[in-house]
């Protein structure tokens, strides 16, 4: 297949699409991931992603799993979009007049796309953090689960009580912790993805094949997931506006890494890693994947604005 240069609509629809399918496949482990990472230590109800999901199940219905779903299926377009298009753009702005790109000019390149990506990334895990932890403060509360999510609040009523409460600033609780995250993600994930898709191309002017775009994706995805996966733990404790019994809150991100660090120990910046690795990679892999088959352009040839 021949390279092509794709533009920036087809971009946008790419990535727009391949977070939506992507979020459907894998919100539960998300889930999951966001109540592990939350839950203190000597305070543990689930033991592992497992029984969380068992859990999970059993006390608050196959539903359960997706709540805070709406929020990402909403905001995960634009927000992938916007990634895959900036990190295309500062790609083709950095190798102007160069054959190709250094690793550092990649990473750079990741770099912005990952800052460009938290105006929409922090606002949403804020709001859908608040909505999957709730079965687990639940949970930690011996409260019935089905109960509290008939009576908790929904993004909408969240996102109007902290713009009531506290401004724009309160949806964006946790930015630099978001920047901390996303940006060195986007700096690994990118210029690994270029050089492992790189391997799979038959020539210098042909693509991989679609298996190897979906596999290089997945391994770049899960390899940057795993790598951050610290300063994603400090995030969602940032974020997380409802406390369980004994919960310490945190004056931002030195505070929460220091607290974090002296009652749990370094392996508690580890927790969930293996979920958001499973997260991360089908997400990325069904982005470039989409990039091959080229479903943004198929769209546009049926649009009459094309």
């Amino acid at each position: 297949m021949t390279k092509q240069q794709i533009s920036l609509p087809a971009k946008l629809i790419n990535g727009g699409i391949a977070g939506i399918v992507g979020v459907t496949c894998v919100f539960p482990i998300d889930l999951v991931k966001t109540r592990l990472q939350n839950q203190r230590q000597g305070q543990q109800i689930y033991k592992n992603m497992m029984d969380c999901l068992v859990k999970t199940v059993r006390s608050e219905g196959y539903f359960g799993m997706y709540r805070g779903a709406a929020v990402n299926l909403t905001l995960v377009t634009p927000e992938k979009a916007i990634k895959l298009a900036a990190n295309d753009f500062f790609r083709q702005h950095l190798s102007k007049n160069e054959k190709g790109l250094t690793v550092f000019k990649e990473m750079l390149a990741g770099c912005g796309a990952g800052m460009c990506q938290v105006v929409i990334t922090t606002p949403m895990e804020m709001l859908k953090i608040q909505l999957q932890d709730a079965g687990r403060l639940a949970a930690q509360q011996r409260k019935p689960a089905s109960i509290t999510a008939t009576s908790a609040l929904s993004a909408t009523q969240i996102a109007r009580e902290l713009l009531r409460t506290q401004g724009i600033p309160g949806l964006y609780k946790g930015l630099w912790a978001t920047l901390m995250r996303d940006v060195p993600f986007s700096m690994v994930y990118f210029p690994l993805f270029a050089h492992l898709n790189q391997l799979g191309q038959p020539s210098q002017d042909e693509s991989a094949p679609f298996y190897w775009a979906f596999f290089s994706g997945c391994l770049a995805g899960s390899t940057a997931a795993v790598a951050v996966n610290p300063c994603d733990v400090v995030k969602t404790r940032l974020q997380s506006l409802n406390k369980g019994a004994s919960e310490e809150s945190y004056n931002g991100v030195v505070d929460c890494v220091s607290k974090i660090m002296r009652k749990e120990g370094p392996s508690a910046f580890l927790k969930g890693a293996g979920c958001r690795a499973l997260v991360i990679a089908p997400l990325f892999g069904i982005a470039q994947v989409m990039y091959f088959i080229g479903i943004g352009e198929f769209i546009l040839d049926l649009s009459p604005f094309n």
